[in-house]
């Protein structure tokens, strides 16, 4: 069969993240394509929907007899501040086209530019996977962080960088102590500590509603990682697993962290859980270069792989600007650091949920 009428047999179509057995049908897929990362299993669209009222879509390319042949997730993401976008995948620092080739790919691309231009958005940003024909590479904002990680305590220990093992003795000695859960009161101390960590750089919340849809929706797949002092929440991360790696996706500790090292203790146990269920790779995710959580992971002895995304503006369109490293954003920042953590929590899942 030619390309031209393997092109011609293949069709897309949008699905629904909803419907129980297409989101099977696509996680199947997805498990077994070899570039397929978190961020394309349905379950992530619907938690975004669900959580941040910013409405899913997946593009689905079929063959004649029905078998999946490419996948593109996507959320139309809108904001009165920043704008709108289609992005893969919302909220995600992954996606992108998952296709069986370049001729799907291609289709996909097309059809996400023709349904953009049906939204109104203004751009299309996919962040990960191939950079189709009509998409601009985005280059040297961002690295990814991961690596092998090891079985049993002793050598998950060894395997970080001395001084940072150092800290991480010391963290052990300071009387804390570690949970682990999917429940009301782990997800109420999850989003304290993350919560009081973003208002402290100077970054809107999202909205609690998201961490709870996607610990709903992930079941055994995510959970929650606290660590206490005397009863009190000080560092938590919320984290998925996929194919034997572990992500900590939302972390973050109190201003008490810093003395504790708590944040230290923090991702030292994630380790060992993430280990005893199994996982052998440890993603730490990604960070914009030249920033303070770059360097942190490269302490822990992550090396960064840079990361490329495409973005397609469409014809009379604005492409967001979400960096909060932009200039123009460095009032707002330090403003809003200056916030009392009780209205940062109130206004800021407002202006999170459209940053996506």
């Amino acid at each position: 069969m030619n390309a031209h009428s393997a092109i011609a047999d293949i069709r897309v179509r949008h699905a629904l993240h909803s419907d129980a057995e297409e989101s099977r049908r696509i996680d199947t897929f997805v498990a077994a394509h070899p570039g397929a990362q978190l961020f394309h299993r349905p379950q992530w669209s619907l938690a975004v929907e669900r959580g941040c009222d910013q409405r899913g879509h997946l593009l689905l390319a079929e063959d004649r007899e029905g078998r999946i042949a490419g996948l593109l997730p996507l959320t139309a993401v809108r904001s009165p501040l920043f704008g709108s976008a289609l992005v893969s995948s919302g909220f995600g620092v992954g996606g992108g086209i998952l296709a069986q080739d370049a001729s799907v790919e291609t289709l996909l691309a097309d059809a996400a530019s023709t349904f953009a231009a049906e939204l109104g958005c203004a751009s299309i940003e996919l962040r990960g996977g191939p950079v189709p024909t009509g998409f601009d590479p985005q280059e040297g904002l961002y690295a990814g962080f991961e690596r092998a990680l090891p079985a049993g305590d002793e050598a998950i220990l060894k395997a970080i960088p001395r001084k940072q093992r150092a800290e991480v003795r010391r963290a052990q000695g300071n009387g804390m102590t570690v949970t682990v859960g999917r429940g009301a009161e782990d997800r109420r101390a999850h989003f304290r500590s993350y919560a009081e960590s973003v208002r402290n750089l100077g970054t809107p919340v999202f909205p609690p509603a998201l961490f709870a849809a996607m610990v709903d929706a992930f079941g055994e797949d995510a959970d929650i990682l606290t660590i206490w002092k005397d009863g009190r929440p000080v560092a938590s991360v919320l984290s998925f697993y996929f194919r034997g790696t572990v992500f900590p996706y939302w972390g973050g500790g109190t201003r008490e962290a810093r003395a504790l090292r708590a944040n230290e203790l923090l991702y030292f146990e994630l380790m060992r859980h993430a280990a005893a269920r199994g996982c052998t790779r440890f993603d730490f995710g990604r960070s914009k270069l030249g920033t303070g959580a770059y360097s942190y992971k490269k302490n822990w002895g992550f090396e960064p792989s840079p990361l490329t995304y495409a973005v397609r503006t469409l014809a009379g369109g604005v492409p967001r600007t979400v960096n909060p490293l932009d200039p123009r954003y460095r009032l707002q920042i330090a403003l809003w650091r200056k916030l009392p953590l009780w209205l940062a929590n109130r206004v800021g899942p407002a202006i999170a949920r459209g940053l996506g």
